[in-house]
């Protein structure tokens, strides 16, 4: 991924922000894209506060590591794309469907857009149970 086009998006997601006036904390993995100077900068002269994962580890964000998972397994985003174009078409297809089509469980069957338009809804989450976790640390 290249730090231009991740400045990019990050510019879109700024310009298409419905609360302008919060603060917003940007919480990224250890890419390379995320830590050059270039990036940081711009987030930071833009006003967002800078988190990133300590050890690359994805429970440490795992709301936004869930929709990239599911961006990339359900809507077909991690295999090799042409070109740019179809990449960008397939991706707003994805984000459309996940944020205004498909009720979530956690969100009681609602959709992502319809509880961002009501406000601070109550939501379900889900924590991992520790016997869970120790398998997963074997």
């Amino acid at each position: 991924m290249k730090t231009s086009l991740c400045i990019d998006a990050l510019k879109m997601a700024l310009r298409n922000r419905k609360y302008k006036d919060q603060k917003l904390i940007h919480h990224s993995d250890r890419g390379i894209q995320y830590c050059n100077p270039e990036y940081t900068g711009f987030a930071e002269e833009n006003g967002l506060i800078m988190g990133m994962t300590q050890q690359s580890d994805p429970y440490e964000n795992a709301v936004a590591e869930r929709i990239n998972q599911t961006l990339k397994y359900e809507y077909g985003l991690k295999r090799t794309i042409k070109n740019l174009k179809l990449a960008r078409k397939m991706l707003r297809s994805a984000v459309e469907v996940y944020n205004q089509k498909g009720p979530h469980f956690s969100l009681n069957l609602k959709t992502p857009k319809q509880v961002h338009m009501l406000g601070n809804l109550p939501y379900r989450s889900y924590k991992m149970n520790q016997r869970k976790l120790e398998l997963l640390t074997i």
